[in-house]
């Protein structure tokens, strides 16, 4: 049954199989099929696009989600967005359920806020509308300068715990670090649960490292600083030994995050709640990247199951690792690109929503 007024089209810009599953089923829910396209890599490497039928005065909807190769799903959804704009489409919308370099939001050191360029790319391609889906800083929306809808999987996850965990009520939601605190919070206060905080654990590879910046200079500058002026240094950090906030002791623990790919913190946190006397532990993530050696870690880890939606296919993964789950989230995203295509308000889609969810 078709949903949406006319002048619609659904493209999936994704040429890899595995990742046009989630295009299939918000089609399905919309009652539309998916539009005609060609998308394809040549023998040189080089990503080609051809639209096979007409966009003219449509409202295009183009689904990306990301495959393996980053760069190569970026410029996929780039060439697609900018054929649809020199195709006289009266509007183009991206759904990205995962940007892409989402971590990378952030100056650090010599470095560059990668997300800002992504943006700036897609806006530059044709964009004039973006559905995605828990940021992984919700500041990046600000590096748009096209309307972001940012939805949250959290509805869909607090569901499966309802669901499929039967005994919940005896659980504790946990922060693996007091920077996922807030969402642990959300979490344990829709559920009225208790909540934990992992604190003092190894530095992550997002952290400062480091580098010549520390270094003092080797001889002291007299023209622009008075001499007798010492600069005061700030103190280097120094991480506690692990410790958990909050009780843990016979209950089942459910981590949550948005972001799962290296795995190596999810499983040190599974030990140390282990060691506290969790007898269950659960992970919950929007967004499974899992990549390298992660199904074969979280297998051999003290975890008993990984919760993720399917923003990201990960199918590969679940067959190497049983205890992966998946969430479906492609009615949240249909919905969304319903109600843009016939202009009705998106604020349904964010009740009960606040400020630091």
């Amino acid at each position: 049954m078709d949903h949406t007024k006319g002048g619609l089209v659904i493209f999936s810009a994704n040429s890899h199989p595995a990742s046009r599953e989630l295009c299939k089923r918000i089609s399905e829910r919309l009652g539309v099929e998916l539009g005609k396209v060609q998308v394809y890599q040549e023998a040189n490497r080089e990503t080609r696009v051809q639209i096979q039928e007409s966009v003219r005065g449509k409202d295009v909807f183009v689904i990306q989600t990301m495959s393996k190769d980053v760069n190569t799903t970026i410029m996929e959804m780039l060439i697609l967005v900018y054929a649809c704009r020199t195709s006289c489409a009266r509007s183009i919308t991206g759904v990205l359920p995962y940007v892409p370099y989402s971590k990378q939001c952030k100056m650090r050191k010599r470095g560059s806020i990668v997300t800002k360029l992504l943006a700036s790319m897609m806006c530059k391609a044709g964009l004039t509308h973006l559905i995605t889906m828990d940021l992984h800083q919700k500041e990046i929306q600000g590096f748009f300068n096209i309307p972001v809808d940012n939805l949250r999987a959290s509805p869909f996850l607090l569901q499966y715990i309802q669901e499929e965990i039967p005994d919940y009520r005896n659980a504790v939601i946990v922060a693996k670090s007091p920077a996922s605190a807030k969402r642990a919070q959300s979490f344990a206060e829709r559920l009225r649960l208790g909540l934990a905080v992992i604190h003092g654990e190894a530095q992550d590879a997002e952290s400062d490292q480091v580098d010549g910046r520390h270094s003092p200079p080797t001889v002291k500058t007299t023209g622009a600083i008075h001499p007798s002026m010492d600069i005061p240094l700030l103190i280097p950090k120094e991480k506690p030994p692990i410790t958990v906030v909050g009780d843990v002791g016979g209950r089942i623990a459910i981590i949550v995050d948005d972001i799962i790919d290296d795995v190596d913190s999810f499983v040190a946190a599974a030990e140390t709640l282990k060691e506290r006397g969790a007898y269950k532990i659960f992970v919950m993530a929007t967004h499974g990247i899992l990549s390298s050696d992660a199904p074969r870690l979280i297998e051999e880890s003290a975890i008993d199951e990984v919760v993720v939606t399917n923003t990201i296919p990960h199918e590969p993964q679940k067959l190497q690792c049983s205890k992966i789950k998946t969430v479906d989230i492609s009615m949240i995203l249909s919905e969304a690109i319903r109600r843009i295509h016939n202009g009705e308000s998106m604020s349904y889609l964010f009740r009960n929503i606040g400020v630091d969810d």
